[in-house]
């Protein structure tokens, strides 16, 4: 019997299927790390639509990316006039997959891309993402993600205070 923690032949995140679109929102964290996890919530959001075709990384299954997200802000908190940060942003990311048991996975990602513009958040257009992938897979084509989430802008500009957010997505594969 074959262990199950060994990463299988088919994609952990899309199964056998070459397509995947997904949508997203989260919750947005005033804070620059992701782990331990933040204890600020900020009346910041992000929505995000992602789709991917199945690759791998070093022989490990993947996704390979283009996201579309817009950011939410409403009002002031802790010192930061959030809705100045409704911005619009596109960028590409890779996932690999960590493991998978039976329905359960996880995934590490990174990716670039660009904000529609320069903020006092993060001082320029460029930006990088982190994130950190919990899946459970309903059936083939349907999944559930819980994902902890970083975008900076890897100390390029002289303001970097970064986005965190924590969130859920639903993926579907064909």
């Amino acid at each position: 019997m074959a262990d199950p923690c060994i990463l299988p032949e088919k994609n952990p995140f899309m199964g056998t299927y070459q397509q995947q679109v997904a949508f997203g929102i989260g919750q947005g964290f005033d804070t620059g790390i992701l782990l331990p996890p933040p204890v600020r919530p900020v009346p910041f959001y992000i929505a995000t639509f992602q789709y991917s075709q199945p690759t791998t990384f070093f022989r490990v299954p993947a996704r390979r990316s283009l996201n579309i997200s817009e950011t939410l802000g409403f009002y002031r908190k802790y010192g930061w006039e959030w809705q100045d940060y409704t911005i619009p942003m596109i960028y590409f990311t890779e996932d690999i997959a960590l493991f998978r048991y039976d329905s359960v996975y996880a995934g590490l990602g990174a990716g670039a891309g660009l904000q529609a513009k320069q903020n006092k958040r993060i001082g320029s257009k460029l930006i990088f993402e982190f994130k950190l992938t919990f899946g459970y897979n309903f059936n083939e084509q349907w999944a559930m993600e819980f994902f902890i989430q970083h975008f900076s802008n890897a100390n390029t500009a002289d303001e970097n205070n970064s986005y965190a957010f924590y969130g859920l997505g639903f993926t579907y594969n064909y």
